[in-house]
């Protein structure tokens, strides 16, 4: 059994090491929805792991493949791909996909500051350092002859940056039995651990009108985008009366031409809420419109959608994990996100969750995004101290 301070010692030597591999995986660029991309960083991913992992699986989908990994844990059977769910596993859960387009990384390539610390980068925060830090974290168990006392899974989807609409699948089922959730999505400021996500959700609004001549016939028409702006006005006012909810009216397309009665209207629609009761009245009010006009017609579709995740300041995984860095002198702090992942489904099922398990940094999505290399240490040697006494 190794000591976690003994942990924490040994990852503190592997700095170079550790900085030529955050640079190849920021070097591999992975914007959402490229599948070419998705699959070459995949392959550079479950290269790392293989040393440690006992199984890597690459599930296929619209965007590519995602990455499965797998330990078998103290005592435990290999697991085999036909068994279904294994009970008392530890679930990792982390993305491989940037907001950021491909090209980026030639004019803001990967950096290491003067103070020999900070990172800067596409996507050194958001998360590939996270990748870089369970890499490390299972490689100074085996380092150490120590393991996982339980199974550990790995699920690292590639389209977790618009919504997870494929890999939210694969989280859901490798949830299934699972003992606990560790996201290791960046932290918020000051390293604090994520305890709750606000939900999210993105629908579009579409309204069909009647055309018409705007001068001649306009009263034999139906406005479309006149029906959608009383819509929007309505949805507005929902969303203001109620707790901790936002509504956001991203995109707005419709009709052709200023002589003409719109006949065709739409809107995509960003929602976010902090409590399921809010979510609940909120998209109600977005999937059940009624119209205002009395021939036009309203229909909906959800394009991506995350349950809110209420904050427990009680929650005892999270306690564990202070506690644990505790003797490992370090402070985590805990909070709650403005921001939904994957994680947001773990705990609104009520599995032990804690995010926020990446590095430390700020900037995620921006110009100034940056992490930093002895977070990313402490981090990994605080992983894999978890996984072998829990």
């Amino acid at each position: 059994m190794a000591e976690p301070t003994e942990l924490l010692a040994l990852a503190r030597t592997f700095g170079d090491t550790v900085l030529e591999r955050w640079e190849r995986l920021v070097s591999l660029e992975t914007p959402s929805a490229d599948a070419g991309r998705a699959a070459v960083f995949g392959k550079e991913l479950a290269a790392g792991l293989a040393a440690t992992a006992d199984r890597i699986e690459h599930p296929t989908g619209p965007g590519g493949d995602h990455l499965v990994a797998y330990w078998n844990g103290r005592g435990t059977p290999s697991p085999s791909a036909d068994d279904g769910p294994r009970t008392g596993h530890t679930l990792l859960v982390a993305h491989s996909d940037t907001v950021f387009e491909a090209g980026t990384i030639a004019r803001r390539p990967f950096t290491l500051a003067e103070d020999g610390d900070t990172v800067t980068g596409p996507g050194v925060f958001d998360m590939k350092g996270s990748l870089v830090a369970v890499e490390l974290a299972m490689d100074l168990l085996s380092r150490t002859g120590a393991a996982p006392r339980r199974p550990v899974r790995l699920v690292v989807v590639n389209d977790e940056e618009i919504g997870s609409p494929d890999g939210a699948r694969l989280v859901a089922r490798h949830a299934e039995g699972a003992h606990a959730v560790l996201g290791l999505e960046p932290p918020l400021p000051g390293g604090a651990l994520k305890i709750g996500r606000r939900g999210v959700a993105r629908v579009r609004l579409s309204v069909r009108g009647v055309s018409a001549h705007a001068g001649l016939d306009a009263a034999l028409g139906v406005s479309a985008i006149d029906e959608l702006v009383d819509q929007l006005a309505s949805l507005r006012a929902t969303a203001a009366s109620l707790p901790d909810a936002a509504l956001n009216v991203g995109t707005i397309t419709g009709g052709t031409r200023a002589n003409v009665v719109a006949d065709h209207a739409e809107a995509e629609i960003g929602l976010r809420y902090a409590t399921p009761e809010t979510e609940q009245a909120l998209l109600k009010a977005v999937l059940e419109p009624t119209p205002v006009r009395e021939r036009a017609a309203l229909s909906t579709r959800t394009l991506s959608h995350r349950p809110a995740w209420a904050m427990d300041p009680a929650n005892p995984l999270a306690a564990e994990l202070v506690a644990l860095a505790d003797t490992l002198g370090l402070e985590l702090p805990l909070g709650s996100s403005g921001g939904a992942g994957d994680t947001n489904l773990t705990g609104a099922l009520g599995i032990p969750t804690v995010d926020g398990l990446g590095p430390a940094g700020a900037g995620a999505h921006g110009e100034d995004e940056h992490a930093s290399l002895s977070s990313l240490l402490e981090r990994a040697a605080l992983l894999a101290a978890f996984l072998e006494s829990h």
